[in-house]
């Protein structure tokens, strides 16, 4: 357990007084979030953040369950449902307790009917309401939006699921990552399910393909949040932003259709998002323009959203502003134009376009290449 991370929630926990909401996101059973939850609750106990267990499912594995020594449980609340005997997580028990932080296992659990919530997830928006911090897991498999794709792969129905909302809710987000084999080594160990479950989960869940896909899967929506979480938090001006290129075409076919592909090339190197953008003014309508000149025009189009670009038509006579406008509202890094093959006639008409975008982009941050 990094102190690092401990004192950056601790930090979180002091700052606000709604609750905030810390998630660990796994690809898989036994990749250890609840372990990982357990360790954290020690640390925080360790700093002298009041912390309880308001739920917890170790699954009988010894070396979770060592880890609520020492831990405040909550009893769980215990509910007779179809003559059965069945336990809850006490939520105004945890209310009436108010610890700092409680931690709460299995997150896409459906509470037994007439609880006052459907589901865990909204016992936890009520607790972060009342003030209280909360830590807790989910697998990525019960995230509603990725739930067909997950289950194309894996071949097994979901039917716990938790909103995307919830995510996006999260304060912090951490994935407990682990390799294939590590996982499967784990489990072959024991770790994850008695003995008698081990080969039947080898043959169906527990294959390395669909590892690597729902570890990726994971990765990605971690990223995702990272992502978002940046552009709320940090000011615009000390952001690294990533690269973007913006290609700006004209109808000249041969020069757009290098500009198109050496973009391309860049953008594929620096694996970023590319723009296309054809600014058309007034003289290049399509009533006033050539037709083999439309129809090239058209292809460098198709080539361009063939090489993964997103293309954008704009129509303007105030061509610097236009792309300026763009590169803004897009966050572009570099700006890519073709070489200009100009005559001394058109060099009078245009050098002012040309000076202007100079001019523009030195004020910015942004690169001016020139493919020839």
């Amino acid at each position: 357990m990094q102190d690092n991370t401990v004192k950056d929630f601790i930090d979180l926990v002091k700052k606000s007084r709604r609750g905030k909401l810390k998630i660990y996101i796994g690809m898989s059973a036994g990749v250890g979030k609840t372990y990982r939850m357990l360790q954290e609750a020690h640390a925080l106990q360790r700093s002298g953040i009041g912390i309880q267990i308001g739920y917890i499912e170790t699954h009988y594995r010894a070396e979770t369950h060592a880890l609520l020594e020492g831990l405040p449980v909550i009893p769980r609340r215990k509910i007779f449902y179809k003559g059965k005997e069945l336990e809850e997580m006490d939520v105004q028990a945890i209310l009436n307790r108010h610890p700092e932080v409680v931690v709460v296992d299995e997150l896409a659990h459906s509470n037994i009917e007439g609880s006052k919530n459907t589901k865990r997830w909204q016992d936890v928006v009520d607790i972060l309401d009342a003030g209280i911090s909360v830590i807790t897991a989910v697998n990525i498999q019960h995230v509603e939006s990725l739930n067909e794709e997950i289950e194309k792969i894996t071949g097994i129905a979901i039917t716990e699921r938790i909103p995307d909302k919830v995510l996006e809710m999260a304060d912090e987000i951490v994935n407990i990552d682990l390799t294939a084999d590590e996982l499967i080594d784990r489990l072959k160990g024991g770790k994850i399910y008695d003995k008698s479950k081990i080969e039947r989960a080898l043959q169906n869940f527990f294959q390395n393909d669909k590892i690597l896909q729902l570890r990726e899967i994971a990765l990605k929506e971690v990223a995702h949040h990272l992502e978002r979480k940046i552009d709320i938090e940090v000011p615009k001006q000390i952001k690294l932003r990533p690269e973007k290129f913006l290609a700006c075409i004209s109808s000249n076919a041969e020069t757009a259709k290098i500009v198109i592909r050496k973009t391309a090339r860049l953008a594929s190197y620096y694996r970023s998002p590319w723009i296309v953008l054809y600014v058309q003014s007034s003289s290049e309508s399509m009533e006033r323009i050539k037709l083999d000149k439309q129809r090239h025009l058209i292809n460098n189009f198709k080539l361009a959203t063939e090489l993964g670009a997103e293309v954008l038509k704009l129509k303007s006579d105030e061509i610097t502003k236009t792309i300026m406008k763009v590169a803004d509202e897009r966050e572009i890094t570099t700006i890519c134009i073709g070489k200009p093959h100009l005559n001394l006639f058109q060099v009078i008409l245009r050098t002012a376009v040309f000076n202007e975008l100079l001019k523009n982009i030195a004020a910015k941050e942004i690169d001016l290449v020139i493919l020839s």
